[in-house]
């Protein structure tokens, strides 16, 4: 064949593609755009018309049955849009200062220690059987350990038995056995495992929000991880308090600052906490929390809905006094999938910079609240700059909540 002869067909071969895809183009841009999925707020009621406005304005026949809308093109189904109903849920916003205390579930291994300083017998027992800072004593010869008490007495039972101690040991994800034989600490003249353990964890945050229907909250807004191990803490059980801000450590470029505050286990309980996950602390609450500013409480506003600009954030500086301050919302990153950096807020009000350099240590959970609506909580600084910091979607803390967010009959398959 000829090289013009080849070039005609070449041109011919593509012109006759173009002819036959160009027509396909814009059916195809408006199949691509139709959503397989359209959730719908209740706090701002639509009708089912309505709904439908609210997908793209297709060429495309479109036909509603039930809670599906299909999609039609040349009387062939093309594609279907399930259309999410979401509950008008009115939460009361938190940014109270609170307290946290969790017991672990089982006793926290953080380090190790010789048992005796015979040079001769300079030995750790719990190093010997390979038990790693950051393992969880589960059990004790089958008793269960929730208390530094509880292993100290297995301890001392065995030791002046003679007789090695089987533990049940957690190691992330996989559990084991291990066995110990405690010795005699000369010096403190009592038996020991050469192992540093920790019971429980304390520490402050802000309380983000509260469900008078379900006496549920959340707070923090992150999870609360052991100081040494910098491992999440396996709560046995928890309680939240009030506690009051005493003074503030302003944040500097490269040093973040914290609040401090002062609160009692015993006089400042406001509830259980049974839930320690990375999107903060859950529980229910044995009274309700008050916000005088939002009394009848705010609907929350879906990840899509977040628009970048002016929104407030409300905390404690001092005391207990709750104040709001302005914020911006610089970048939303809605995702179909929970994730705790859903957004990215900087400090604007000039009266928080100033006393506070921006976001602080404590602060975590503070609620963000724009256009009426609940949007999230601020959970982490920027350590290079204090003035800004992430933020957390509110429904992936109503999630972990146990809070559905969904009408019943259109819930989401988990």
């Amino acid at each position: 064949m000829k090289k013009k002869e080849k070039m005609k067909l070449i041109c011919g071969s593509v012109l006759l593609m173009m002819m036959l895809v160009i027509p396909l183009i814009n059916p195809l841009q408006e199949y691509i755009s139709i959503p397989t999925e359209l959730r719908i707020n209740a706090s701002q009621p639509v009708t089912a018309s309505a709904g439908e406005q609210s997908l793209p304005a297709l060429s495309m026949d479109k036909i509603t049955e039930g809670d599906n809308v299909f999609h039609e093109y040349a009387g062939i189904p093309v594609k279907k849009t399930e259309m999410q109903h979401v509950k008008d849920i009115r939460l009361v916003p938190g940014g109270q200062s609170v307290g946290v205390e969790l017991q672990t579930k089982g006793v926290l291994v953080v380090g190790h220690h010789l048992v005796s300083e015979d040079k001769n017998k300079q030995t750790s027992p719990g190093e010997y059987a390979d038990i790693q800072v950051g393992d969880i004593l589960l059990k004790g010869n089958g008793k269960e350990l929730n208390h530094m008490e509880d292993l100290s007495t297995v301890v001392a039972e065995s030791g002046e038995n003679d007789k090695e101690i089987k533990f049940d040991v957690k190691r992330g994800e996989e559990t084991f056995q291990a066995t110990i034989k405690p010795e005699v600490n000369p010096k403190e003249d009592k038996y020991q495992i050469g192992l540093y353990v920790r019971d429980s964890a304390a520490g402050i945050g802000t309380m983000t929000f509260y469900d008078p229907e379900t006496k549920k909250y959340g707070a923090l807004g992150h999870v609360i991880a052991d100081m040494d191990t910098k491992k999440p803490i396996e709560i046995h059980e928890g309680t939240i308090v009030n506690s009051r801000v005493t003074s503030i450590q302003k944040g500097n470029q490269g040093v973040p600052g914290e609040k401090r505050a002062e609160f009692s286990l015993t006089d400042d309980r406001m509830g259980t906490i049974t839930k320690n996950s990375s999107f903060g602390v859950f529980g229910e609450l044995e009274q309700a929390i008050k916000n005088d500013k939002y009394s009848e409480g705010l609907p929350i506003a879906l990840d899509e809905e977040i628009k970048e600009g002016p929104a407030e954030i409300m905390t404690v500086l001092n005391g207990e006094d709750l104040q709001s301050f302005d914020v911006e919302i610089v970048r939303n990153m809605p995702k179909d999938s929970p994730v705790t950096k859903g957004m990215i807020v900087k400090i604007t009000d000039p009266e928080l910079l100033d006393k506070t350099g921006g976001i602080v240590q404590g602060m975590s959970g503070s609620p963000i609240i724009q256009d009426g609506k609940i949007i999230g909580a601020v959970t982490h600084v920027f350590v290079n700059d204090p003035t800004s910091g992430y933020g957390v979607h509110i429904e992936w803390m109503l999630e972990e909540a146990g809070i559905n967010i969904y009408e019943e009959d259109h819930a989401k398959a988990s």
